[in-house]
């Protein structure tokens, strides 16, 4: 899926056009999107200082250098981009320029009062923006231009040709509503006149600056004299049944003298914001952008649910599910893992008794999967509590934990909020294929593809071998580590699928890495050994594929 792109206009400077931007991208990178922010405003450039604190490099080049590559026709022009350091997902930034210390270099006012946009149009550059929005729109989810404020070619440029969406920054005061409405009309206007197949725009009027805390009366009034001009922008995107009204308050970024001072983020301080601060309004504005300015519905009727669904539509984990098992069922807990893994969904060990878990300050599963003989270890159940106290954060709308019961364990014996989850039994002296199906269709919503048997067996031992460590803990493992592997070829050679499949679970197992980076490295000669079976069972693999 193509990634979006969205400009920020104003008509009148001083509005907090840019702030709102800057803002916005760290949210939407902080929730895991990939997000490329563009400076083009090239006459009064700042979007950089920003971010200043945060540029893992000062940039170098900017958008009037790629202008400058098309008029020297450069045939494979550079992203003119440098990383933005947030947790999360992705944010490059675009600056203007070149910048040396805080401002642009000194050649950058000549190199851009030298460009000639008009020119540049007969000679192609339409053709030539195209191609670079193909390739943006390739690798980031979206990408916010910090457009040039009044009529002009370089507005022209970020309102007409580029973006998908608009979100027009104003202030409550009339040089701002006179044309507020009117320049996404023009907008409009100049698309249908572009050779490229663009609907009509969507609109996102943000009232900026309004000071509802010392002038209460004057900002209500000025508030819903601001609803009646912009109404007619939320004419094709609002869902029926929401007002201009609600979606007005909902997109107004209130003043607070503190953020007016120099170029701040205040969503990198205010985590999470109270309904009072600044970073509350930017969290709703970043929101509707990530569900593509749609479900204004869910906005209407609980905010927090909104923002929450936003943040967790893209947040990114290291692995799908987490099995928790105590020491007795350890080897269920290893083949259940094999098997997600062909599953295809990606499952790891979490090991119920050992405290380093505790300490982790980000979640590495989206699910957690409780393997229980009788009744929960005392490490289950501290893990299964922190599992529930992160769930219920506002980001962790989509996660889920599941019980797997040894046949005969007493539901009634399980903790209160254990016992109303969907709990799935096995029988520990067989291998746990079918629950995990269950937990595959029960996660992905969609039952997992069938498999022949013989090609899950080779599949698992091919993954069991490509996850050996580097580093053995101790020398006697690669012993025993050995023998596994030798047990997996002469299974192999004798056709035994079950066998091979109890060698797999059992090298797994063996390679659980050791926890400090120390020990042994893995003898030349097993890693010899393990490359040959990998060939063996790679050419059983494609044998039984093609």
């Amino acid at each position: 899926m193509s990634g979006t792109v969205i400009t920020f206009y104003s008509y009148k400077g001083g509005v907090g056009r840019s702030f709102t931007l800057a803002n916005t991208a760290v949210l939407l990178a902080r929730w895991g999107y990939r997000v490329l922010a563009i400076d083009w405003d090239l006459e009064a450039p700042g979007l950089h200082l920003y971010f200043r604190p945060h540029l893992s490099q000062v940039p170098d080049s900017g958008v009037v250098d790629l202008a400058h590559d098309f008029i020297r026709k450069v045939e494979a022009p550079g992203p003119h981009t440098v990383r933005v350091d947030v947790e999360g997902g992705v944010l490059d930034l675009m600056a203007a320029g070149k910048v040396v210390g805080n401002k642009l270099d000194l050649s950058y006012a000549y190199r851009m009062q030298e460009i000639d946009w008009a020119d540049l149009y007969e000679q192609g550059f339409a053709a030539f923006l195209e191609d670079r929005r193909d390739e943006w729109t390739a690798k980031y989810d979206f990408v916010l231009i910090d457009s040039r404020t009044g009529v002009s070619d370089i507005a022209g440029i970020c309102t007409a040709q580029l973006p998908d969406r608009l979100v027009v920054v104003f202030t409550a005061n009339e040089q701002n509503l006179n044309e507020v409405v009117d320049i996404a009309h023009l907008a409009d206007m100049a698309r249908d006149r572009l050779p490229y197949d663009r609907p009509r725009h969507q609109v996102m009027p943000v009232l900026s600056r309004l000071d509802n805390r010392m002038e209460y009366q004057r900002a209500e009034e000025w508030q819903q004299k601001c609803v009646g001009v912009v109404a007619p922008l939320f004419g094709n995107w609002l869902v029926k049944g929401v007002t201009p009204e609600q979606m007005v308050r909902h997109l107004t970024v209130p003043y607070i003298s503190y953020w007016s001072f120099g170029e701040l983020l205040p969503v990198m301080a205010e985590r999470p914001p109270s309904p009072d601060q600044i970073s509350f309004a930017l969290e709703t504005v970043a929101a509707v952008m990530a569900h593509q300015f749609d479900r204004t519905d869910l906005l209407a009727d609980n905010r927090d649910a909104y923002v929450a669904a936003a943040r967790s539509r893209r947040r990114k984990f290291d692995w799908d599910l987490l099995v928790s098992s105590p020491r007795t069922l350890w080897r269920t807990g290893t083949e259940l893992i094999t098997e997600l893994r062909l599953l295809g969904m990606t499952a790891d060990r979490s090991v119920s008794g050992d405290p380093e878990f505790l300490d982790q300050t980000g979640d590495p599963a989206e699910h957690l999967c409780l393997v229980v003989d009788g009744e929960l270890s005392r490490w289950q159940l501290t893990e299964a509590e922190r599992f529930v106290r992160r769930t219920l954060r506002p980001d962790g709308a989509q996660r889920q934990m599941f019980c797997l019961l040894t046949r005969g364990t007493d539901r009634e014996r399980l903790p209160g909020f254990l016992r109303n989850l969907r709990h799935l039994e096995f029988d520990p002296a067989s291998r746990p294929v079918r629950v995990a199906r269950e937990l595959h269709d029960l996660i992905r919503a969609t039952p997992a593809p069938e498999t022949e048997p013989d090609l899950e067996a080779l599949r698992g031992a091919e993954a069991a071998l490509r996850e050996l460590p580097e580093l053995l803990p101790y020398a006697g493992r690669s012993a025993l580590i050995d023998e596994t592997v030798l047990g997996m070829a002469s299974a192999l050679d004798d056709g035994d699928m079950d066998l091979l499949r109890d060698r797999s679970a059992d090298l797994l197992l063996l390679s659980k890495s050791h926890r400090d980076g120390a020990g042994i490295e893995l003898p030349a000669r097993l890693r010899a050994e393990v490359g040959d079976l990998l060939t063996r069972i790679d050419r059983r693999i494609n044998a039984l594929t093609n």
